[in-house]
């Protein structure tokens, strides 16, 4: 059974990506990864803020006392700063890519557009094969109207595309009002593949110390169909841009539904996260049993025979199957 597929022009060994993860942010890990069999492994995203943040609380401890004391300066001690934002990434960028014989594929989020540039520059520099852009916001401003959000992203996307001399992707959200007409806009400002779709987490609150709380829900296969739906859709608008389905995969079975609707890879976290790296191949091996039971020899010979021009009902993609899906109920 041939497993190969291309992804942002990268060759890999089988289309299961891991995707930004804590089962991505470990060497260990990753070399477990690799062992199961994935194709590429995303390494956990670089937030700007985060790495802002670490440096500000640092050096307030650095320097603490050394404006009331003027010997205290004599007594900063010698520290290791691979642990902290920046170098930490770069120095897990380093060791990936000298470990791992898949291609690795480093992750940015920034909040300013010289943030976006810099840290891309520095993880490509650090050995990633790829530069995955991943759109997490929230647009609170009520000042800025869709349009201004959608230009914002159109405008950092070309710049890192400027900056870089690797393949780019964007992680995008689904919440655009015209998702069809927006997408293509991406590839054109430079994007090499889209990752369908961002999960935004929602903040909880926890009753007893009325405090907002960050609550970590893993996803569960139902979410697959939002982006199997516009993996689908947009496969014939954009045959030649890399398509990455994620969110709620689970299983062998769900990989040859996101290949089938036409992805170049599928990517899992939530899985990996539940029972380790080692589903990894568990997952393969399902896929590998569904091929041969259903005579397909290889990854291409699958993808895209179910996309929207494939299909053999195209509107089930769209409206058609409403009424079905609100009928289908049985208790």
């Amino acid at each position: 059974m041939n497993l190969e597929s291309t992804y942002l022009g990268l060759p890999l060994r089988s289309p299961l990506v891991a995707s930004p993860s804590p089962a991505t942010g470990r060497l260990d890990s990753l070399v477990e990864l690799e062992a199961a069999g994935v194709g590429a492994v995303v390494l956990p995203s670089l937030f700007e803020e985060e790495v802002e943040a670490e440096a500000i609380t640092f050096l307030e401890r650095m320097e603490a006392g050394s404006g009331v004391f003027g010997e205290a300066t004599d007594y900063f001690p010698d520290v290791d700063l691979d642990h902290l934002g920046l170098e930490r990434h770069i120095l897990l960028v380093e060791e990936a890519a000298t470990r791992l014989s898949v291609p690795v594929i480093a992750s940015v989020n920034g909040r300013s557009a010289g943030g976006w540039v810099r840290y891309a520059r520095d993880l490509v520099a650090a050995g990633a094969r790829a530069i995955e852009l991943n759109m997490y916001d929230v647009a609170v401003d009520a000042e800025a109207s869709g349009a201004d959000v959608e230009r914002a992203y159109l405008d950092l996307v070309s710049a890192v595309r400027a900056a870089v001399d690797v393949p780019v992707a964007v992680k995008l959200s689904p919440y655009f009002s015209s998702f069809a007409h927006y997408a293509p806009q991406v590839v054109e400002a430079g994007a090499d593949g889209l990752v369908l779709f961002n999960r935004f987490y929602q903040p909880d609150l926890d009753l007893e110390t009325l405090d907002v709380t960050p609550r970590l829900e893993l996803s569960r296969p139902g979410e697959l169909r939002l982006p199997l739906r516009w993996i689908a859709i947009l496969r014939p608008r954009l045959p030649d841009t890399s398509l990455a389905l994620t969110s709620g995969v689970a299983s062998g079975a769900d990989i040859a539904k996101g290949l089938l609707a036409g992805a170049d890879v599928v990517m899992t976290a939530s899985e990996v996260l539940r029972q380790g790296p080692g589903r990894a191949a568990a997952m393969l091996e399902e896929l590998v049993q569904w091929m041969s039971s259903h005579d397909y020899e290889s990854v291409d010979q699958l993808r895209g025979s179910v996309a929207q021009h494939a299909a053999e009902n195209p509107g089930a993609y769209e409206r058609a199957q409403y009424q079905r899906v609100l009928s289908s109920w049985r208790r």
